[in-house]
């Protein structure tokens, strides 16, 4: 049984549903400020379902009380980084921790070669399975097509 039927990288919220449009993003980062978040941009061109820690693009967005200085430094790394995985993270620091409420993928390249599933058998009839990225062989930087020369 197939559980994703889009085949997309899914992390964060809103990962089933369509891409959102910046004016829904805008509205999402509205609301988390509402809520005292800080935010942060984040992009990786490896999406590995255990990579959590992402590239921080900027600093963390502390004290703001609009979107559009979020939206601005989203621009910046979309123009930097047209190829990657980005993503919005909300941080919520009232219990003196700073811990994520919310992040959710904003952009994704063009084309997502997705995740295989790799067996390696072992002692007796123990068997192990890995997660393994198709486009990890390449290089960083060179992962969906960005950077490469061909």
């Amino acid at each position: 049984m197939m559980t994703n039927p889009t085949g997309r990288l899914t992390q964060g919220q809103f990962s089933f549903l369509p891409d959102l449009s910046d004016d829904e993003i805008r509205l999402q980062i509205q609301w988390g400020l509402r809520q005292g978040h800080a935010w942060s941009v984040e992009y990786t061109d490896d999406p590995h379902p255990r990579n959590t820690y992402w590239e921080m693009f900027g600093m963390p967005m502390f004290d703001l009380e609009d979107a559009a200085g979020v939206m601005q430094v989203l621009g910046e790394c979309r123009a930097t980084f047209p190829q990657y995985y980005i993503r919005l993270v909300a941080f919520n620091a009232t219990r003196g921790i700073e811990s994520i409420t919310m992040s959710f993928i904003v952009q994704r390249p063009a084309s997502e070669a997705g995740f295989g599933l790799v067996r390696a058998e072992g002692w007796g009839r123990m068997q192990r399975y890995t997660v393994r990225g198709y486009e990890a062989e390449r290089p960083e930087g060179e992962r969906y097509g960005a950077g490469a020369t061909s």
